[in-house]
């Protein structure tokens, strides 16, 4: 999560963009928080350079940069934001993914300003190019391990556990998503579930028959006295009687993997939701269409590596077969 950043040392156009991202595309608070921060450091360089310095370290920590203004922004070239990335990589270590996300923050900036409120003629980065980030095969639990994740689980909470996990590695949930879940959004008549996603979009998810019980039996148990606001609606009760958080919920998933011996092996609330999609994939035969549905992912590219684990698995598999060292043939005598 980034710093907290005072806004108003930020271009009016920044903040007017940012504006934008959060109240018009209802992004998440981490996602403006990163947007703010990468603008920011975007600018301080761009200032930096103006003066003369060297690094935009140089300059106060708390800039005030609301002087910049449309003039400033329309004589920003490709050139300038090329040379803020080499900044990046070479003195600030960042990686692909990094420099790729704060790429793509100067390139939604410029839309903003340029296509959409045409306050400058010209998109400097409509040919801007940035290394690729590798896209890596998603970590995930197998058929066993998140069986015995579920068999690991007991305490004084374990039937609030016990469903979370259920719903987990059965629905493919976010974390966020999780913990936002409001009594009102389960229909266990319906069997179905109303989860609210990346930019409070909704989708329904259908429950199986492990999520239908597993919820039937937390909400037999679910607190009900001593809720008090928001905290009366929400479908996960912390032992302070209030809606689960975030870390919560990380910490519990983090002590079951423990007892099963996976907490070394960079697990997490999001890797069962990885684990979920590559087991309805490659064992429920799920389509990807409708797995992308499920998932609440934007684009189809996103769900589609899932498709790719399969090929990994067989030419592991390959890897291993006993006669895979080659051998030189002997020669006849």
């Amino acid at each position: 999560m980034a710093d907290y950043i005072d806004r108003s040392i930020l271009p009016d156009l920044v903040n007017e963009y940012i504006s934008e991202l959060s109240v018009v595309k209802g992004r998440s608070n981490q996602t403006v928080n990163e947007y703010i921060s990468d603008l920011r450091l975007f600018f301080r360089f761009l200032v930096a350079k103006s003066k003369g310095l060297q690094s935009p370290d140089e300059l106060e920590k708390n800039f005030d940069m609301s002087y910049i203004d449309v003039s400033f922004i329309s004589k920003i070239t490709l050139k300038d934001v090329n040379e803020f990335l080499i900044y990046c990589a070479g003195n600030r270590s960042n990686n692909t993914t990094t420099r790729s996300r704060k790429a793509s923050s100067i390139r939604g900036f410029f839309k903003y300003v340029s296509d959409k409120m045409h306050y400058i003629d010209v998109n400097p980065v409509s040919q801007l190019e940035v290394a690729k980030r590798k896209r890596e095969l998603p970590r995930y639990l197998t058929l066993e391990e998140s069986i015995q994740l579920l068999n690991s689980v007991e305490g004084p909470n374990k039937t609030r556990d016990y469903c979370i996990l259920t719903l987990f590695l059965n629905c493919g949930l976010r974390l966020a998503e999780l913990v936002g879940l409001n009594v009102r959004d389960v229909n266990l008549t319906e069997k179905t579930m109303v989860v609210t996603g990346k930019g409070n979009k909704q989708r329904k998810i259908y429950l199986n028959k492990a999520c239908v019980d597993s919820l039937t039996a937390y909400l037999q148990v679910r607190p009900q006295n001593n809720l008090k606001g928001d905290d009366r609606n929400a479908l996960f009760i912390s032992r302070l009687n209030k809606r689960i958080g975030r870390q919560a919920v990380q910490l519990m998933v983090y002590h079951y993997l423990e007892v099963i011996g996976l907490d070394g092996q960079h697990y997490s609330c999001h890797k069962l939701r990885h684990t979920a999609a590559t087991l309805m994939y490659q064992h429920g035969n799920v389509d990807v269409l409708v797995l992308k549905e499920m998932l609440g992912h934007e684009a189809i590219a996103t769900t589609e590596i899932y498709t790719h684990l399969e090929s990994k698995q067989l030419r592991e598999a390959a890897k291993r077969n006993p006669l895979s060292k080659e051998f030189e043939p002997s020669e006849a005598e």
